[in-house]
C-alpha cells in the first residue's frame, strides 16, 4: 500500500503557507504568505505536468516560485526563500490521524510511498517514520512526475500488487488512468477532478482504509 505524501499524510497547504508567512511579514508584501503558496503550488504542479524529463523537485519548485514572485512584483530570492520553506519541512503538520492510524496499518500491509518530491526531502518529514524505507518510490526514483502515468507504472513494476492511498486530483486521476487501484482518501481543501475518473473505494480517516482494501480483495 502506497501513500502520497503532500495531501494524503501532511497538511502541505498549512505548512508551506506558515513558511511564506514568515517570509511575506519581514518583507512586507502586499500578498499574504497564503496567497504566495497557493500561486507557487499551482505553478509547480504545471511545471511537473510539463515535465518530459525529469529534473530535480527542487528545481522545478524554484523556479515556479521565482515565476510567481514575478507575476506579482514580490521582491524576494527565489532560491534562498525556497531553502527557508524546504529547511521547515520538518514541522509541516500531518493530518491528525496519521500518527495513531499509521501504524495500526503497519501490522496488516507494508506501508510505501509514492510522491513528487526528492528523496533527501522526504526524509526530513514527519511521516518518514511511518513507512517502509524498502517502498518509498519518489519521483527522483522512478525519474517521472505525476500524473504523468510513467510513474505509476513504474511504481507497479517495482512493488507488483500494490494500492495507492490519494487524495488531490491529479494522483486520484492519474493512479487510476493507469489503472492502478485507488482508495481516495478525503482531506479538506482536496476535491476530486471532476472530468476524471470516480474511485470506487472512499475513505473519511486512515482508519477507515483496511477494511475497504478487505472489502476490494473479497469483492474482485
Amino acid at each position: 500500500m502506497t501513500f502520497d505524501l503532500f495531501s494524503a499524510l501532511i497538511d502541505s497547504r498549512s505548512g508551506g503557507s506558515t513558511a511564506l508567512c514568515g517570509i511575506s511579514v519581514a518583507r512586507g508584501w502586499h500578498r499574504t504568505g497564503h496567497e504566495v503558496y497557493e500561486e507557487w503550488d499551482r505553478r509547480n504542479k504545471a511545471a511537473q505536468r510539463a515535465s518530459i524529463r525529469w529534473v530535480p523537485y527542487t528545481t522545478l519548485a524554484r523556479e515556479a516560485l521565482a515565476s510567481s514572485y514575478a507575476a506579482h512584483a514580490l521582491h524576494g530570492d527565489a532560491r534562498d526563500d525556497l531553502q527557508r520553506m524546504l529547511n521547515s519541512l520538518p514541522e509541516w503538520p500531518l493530518w491528525d490521524d496519521v500518527a495513531e492510524s499509521m501504524p495500526v496499518l503497519a501490522e496488516r500491509h507494508r506501508i510505501g510511498l509514492l510522491s513528487n518530491v526528492d528523496d533527501h526531502l522526504f526524509r526530513r518529514t514527519a511521516a518518514a517514520r511511518y513507512l517502509d524505507p524498502d517502498l518509498v518510490l519518489t519521483s527522483e526514483r522512478l525519474r517521472a512526475y505525476k500524473p504523468d502515468p510513467r510513474i505509476y507504472l513504474r511504481a507497479r513494476e517495482a512493488l507488483g500488487s500494490m494500492v495507492h492511498v490519494a487524495t488531490s486530483a491529479r494522483d486520484v486521476r492519474g493512479a487510476l488512468e493507469a489503472g492502478i487501484p485507488v482508495v481516495r482518501l478525503r482531506r479538506p481543501g482536496h476535491q476530486l477532478d471532476p472530468e476524471g475518473p470516480r474511485p470506487g473505494l472512499v475513505a473519511d480517516r486512515l482508519a477507515d482504509v483496511p477494511a475497504l482494501v478487505e472489502r476490494s480483495r473479497c469483492a474482485g
